[in-house]
């Protein structure tokens, strides 16, 4: 069986499972909107880690060269907006829905929490699929799984840094192509992943980032989540900030855009009356 194959294979089988148990959830249980986010949380980042895993070892161990990884990552992306309409799998995008006064406390944390929870469960899938060694790379790829390269190639400042302008883009981006068509909305999430990918790897997303790069070696938790949970979360404030002139959760002030009446009176009008 060929690396494609068996690759092809396994992006088949987490599409399907994903596709299947998210609409039984919408269909038993619409209310628990934290359910979906676990399947989201969990769709997103088993996939990431196979792109992950050609990206590190599949261009020396099978040929897989960088047009594959891109390739896959893009289809990735888009097969899951497609998929997981409604639902993100991203923290930073749920506090943004919070801090817009879409939801409330407790559903957030029980969103946040189901998404950090299906995250985890992936990596755990990600290193049984990994232990099958189905393929050279997959072999190499359980070999070096204690010890994975790092996605933080920078210093601290400066990953978060790429990480908070990273956010900045993507949010302003789904703000604005937020009721727009869903092709319209695909290549904005496929932007961020694109850009800084030798600083960061430009995760932008909290549980994605915990479990591609948060076992490697290298750096501490806390500096993970300096970059990977802080960068993004600024990053996010910031674009709500900018697109709306103020935080709904926080004030109701308009801090940079003047409201202008939409309707004004004839002069001539104005003075008769």
């Amino acid at each position: 069986m060929s690396v494609l194959n068996i690759t092809l294979g396994y992006f088949i089988a987490i599409v399907a499972i994903s596709a299947c148990t998210r609409a039984l959830v919408a269909w038993q249980w619409p209310k628990w909107s934290f359910l979906a986010e676990f399947i989201a949380a969990f769709s997103l980042a088993a996939s990431r880690l196979e792109v992950q895993t050609i990206s590190e070892v599949g261009q020396w161990a099978v040929g897989l060269g960088p047009e594959v990884t891109l390739t896959l990552l893009f289809l990735t992306i888009t097969v899951h907006a497609v998929i997981m309409q409604g639902v993100s799998g991203n923290p930073s995008v749920t506090v943004m829905r919070f801090l817009q006064k879409d939801g409330e406390a407790v559903a957030v944390l029980l969103s946040l929490a189901s998404q950090l929870a299906g995250a985890q469960l992936a990596l755990l899938l990600a290193g049984w699929y990994w232990a099958m060694e189905l393929t050279d790379m997959h072999m190499l790829k359980n070999l070096m799984a204690a010890e994975c390269s790092t996605s933080l190639r920078v210093p601290l400042i400066q990953g978060a840094t790429a990480e908070a302008v990273s956010a900045l883009i993507f949010h302003l981006a789904h703000l604005s192509l937020e009721h727009r068509s869903q092709l319209l909305q695909i290549p904005s999430l496929t932007l961020p992943p694109l850009s800084y990918t030798n600083y960061t790897s430009a995760y932008v997303n909290p549980s994605l980032a915990s479990a591609l790069t948060f076992t490697c070696p290298g750096h501490t938790f806390l500096e993970y989540v300096l970059v990977y949970w802080l960068g993004p979360l600024i990053g996010m404030t910031l674009a709500l900030l900018l697109y709306t002139g103020n935080i709904p959760a926080l004030f109701t002030k308009n801090l940079l855009y003047s409201k202008k009446t939409r309707f004004r009176l004839p002069k001539g009008r104005m003075s008769a009356e």
